[in-house]
């Protein structure tokens, strides 16, 4: 890479940083970007830039929004008695292009691991029970993933939630593979999941 004059080093070097991004990937990408135009490398830097400075997590359910509260959060045609519970953002977008559910969620942003040292308190747990608290929801859909970490979670949550007799706490049935992640599901699999879901 020395041969490279220290502008397309530089580039190169940060490229590398992104997950997924080789070496020779980097260097293609560096390539192109400096074959665009300046307008269009103008406007990626600013994209970047404003995803950094512009992105919020939403007050209410925690997922990634650019004002206070999202544009589910916001919309008063959802059902506000429904609550699904995922894992991170993408699961979050994965439920939503099923198109089977309408109603509100809660983004953990992540899954408990004694293994990797994150506990209740690492995730937004107290977040969600304090939202239950209010009254409003019937039913809490535990949407985690089925892998180990996935099924521990929505076992930790159920007990938690076990005292809010007035809540229905339901996990999505089958038709989620084992050990599968959400975020890779097909919409159909995840469709049918969403839809199967049962009494937990």
């Amino acid at each position: 890479m020395n041969h490279y004059p220290q502008s397309i080093r530089n580039a190169i070097s940060q490229l590398v940083r992104l997950p997924g991004i080789g070496q020779r990937t980097a260097e293609r990408l560096a390539m192109h970007l400096l074959r665009a135009t300046e307008k269009e490398v103008t406007n990626l830097a600013r994209s970047l830039v404003d995803l950094k400075k512009q992105t919020v997590l939403c007050s209410k359910c925690y997922t990634l929004s650019d004002s206070l509260l999202c544009q589910i959060c916001r919309d008063p045609s959802r059902n506000q008695t429904q609550l699904c519970v995922v894992e991170g953002p993408a699961e979050m977008m994965a439920v939503e292009k099923t198109g089977a559910y309408s109603g509100l969620y809660h983004v953990l942003h992540g899954v408990l691991s004694p293994m990797d040292g994150i506990g209740p308190d690492d995730i937004r747990i107290n977040e969600l029970i304090r939202r239950l608290e209010q009254n409003t929801v019937t039913e809490v859909i535990l949407a985690t993933s089925t892998q180990v970490e996935g099924e521990a979670t929505a076992s930790f949550l159920a007990e938690r939630l076990a005292p809010f007799h007035h809540i229905s706490v339901t996990r999505i049935a089958s038709g989620m593979p084992v050990g599968g992640d959400l975020k890779y599901t097909d919409p159909i699999t995840l469709k049918n999941a969403m839809e199967k879901r049962h009494a937990i």
